[in-house]
């Protein structure tokens, strides 16, 4: 992770995260790691969770050893991530580094006191603009709203690891079969570009007019989420939205057919009240109404993490490198930050461009 590693020489220098400590809910996993050296060589105490199911255990254990606060582990359901959070927050952070808008929405439900904070995730915008407006009295850096993160990591590193966790968790070929990819943004593009390049039949569903145009023109048929459920062998969410596939969406798919989702939370597929059997590692079998079985992947969770090894190191390298330099930003010019959800700053955007297109081109 060539940019980053140029941060760290640097950021040992000035210490611009000097005697702050830096919450964080983000998925533990090696490039989660360096990131966190990242930060503890700028300055900062690092206190960090991961999400249901993204947590690897030998990551958090290795970050236990370096000092670094870990709470949480792979097994953690949506019930234990709530108390990792608390428990990140119980640290009394000045800065936090979201991934879903969680330590947002505790902060602002105790009323703790923040600096500012990064967000990483779509969900996460969306939490912060819609059901948080208002409630969060500090500035934060919405990662997701870069170009930069849209284009590399969402689309191509999104895009490619949802396919091949696919791949691996299932062991099926991608050619000829029928795959509904529900949200055209940058994700949702991503994987439905990577999954025809690989031979699959995909439609595309989306109820944003101009994403839809988008992705008929990219040479996708658009149809309706009641019509492309039943047409598909595998769905997959992709919209960061909850209870997007309802219980009358499952019950017209095909005998057999697979849902995933790659969105932040696994609330996009609705599964209350479905009995769910285990098959294999990352497999459940799903019974619903006139005795037909589905197939849930990954538990619902990111399919790319929790089924697979996560974005390409590249991609996460440009991602995370966003997050240590909005950090610093926060750390260190919060006046001149306005409140609540923001894009990130240009000169970080282009500062960061440049390194990876060094990067790539050496």
């Amino acid at each position: 992770m060539p940019i980053l590693a140029g941060l760290s020489e640097e950021m040992k220098a000035s210490r611009p995260l000097a005697d702050i400590q830096v919450g964080i809910c983000l998925h533990v996993e090696p490039k989660t790691a360096v990131l966190c050296q990242v930060l503890v060589d700028a300055g900062a105490e690092v206190v960090i969770t991961g999400s249901p199911g993204t947590t690897k255990d030998p990551v958090a254990e290795s970050l236990r050893a370096t000092g670094v606060t870990v709470y949480g582990c792979a097994a953690d359901d949506a019930v234990a991530h709530k108390t990792n959070i608390a428990s990140v927050m119980s640290h009394r952070p000045q800065v936090i580094l979201d991934n879903g808008a969680d330590l947002a929405a505790c902060a602002a439900r105790q009323g703790v006191s923040i600096v500012g904070g990064t967000e990483e995730t779509t969900t996460g915008a969306n939490r912060l603009r819609e059901e948080l407006s208002g409630d969060v009295p500090f500035p934060v850096i919405v990662i997701n709203d870069s170009p930069l993160k849209a284009i590399v990591e969402n689309q191509h590193g999104v895009g490619q690891t949802v396919v091949e966790g696919f791949m691996r968790t299932t062991n099926l070929l991608i050619p000829r079969r029928k795959f509904a990819v529900i949200g055209y943004g940058w994700c949702g593009r991503g994987i439905a570009r990577y999954l025809k390049s690989y031979g699959g039949d995909v439609v595309v569903v989306d109820t944003d007019e101009i994403r839809a145009l988008e992705a008929a023109l990219d040479g996708f048929e658009v149809r309706g989420l009641d019509a492309a459920a039943p047409w598909s062998d595998v769905l997959i969410t992709v919209t960061g939205r909850p209870d997007i596939v309802r219980r009358e969406h499952l019950e017209s798919m095909k005998d057999g057919a697979i849902l995933a989702n790659a969105g932040h939370f696994s609330w996009e597929i609705d599964l209350a009240g479905v009995a769910r059997h285990p098959v294999k590692e990352g497999v459940e079998r799903l019974d619903v109404a006139g005795g037909k079985r589905l197939y849930l992947l990954a538990s619902g969770e990111m399919l790319n993490l929790a089924g697979g090894g996560g974005n390409p190191i590249e991609t996460m390298d440009l991602g995370l490198s966003l997050q240590a330099l909005s950090l610093a930003r926060v750390a260190q010019s919060t006046d001149a930050l306005v409140t609540g959800p923001q894009p990130v700053p240009d000169d970080i955007n282009r500062d960061v461009a440049r390194r990876m297109l060094a990067a790539l081109s050496g």
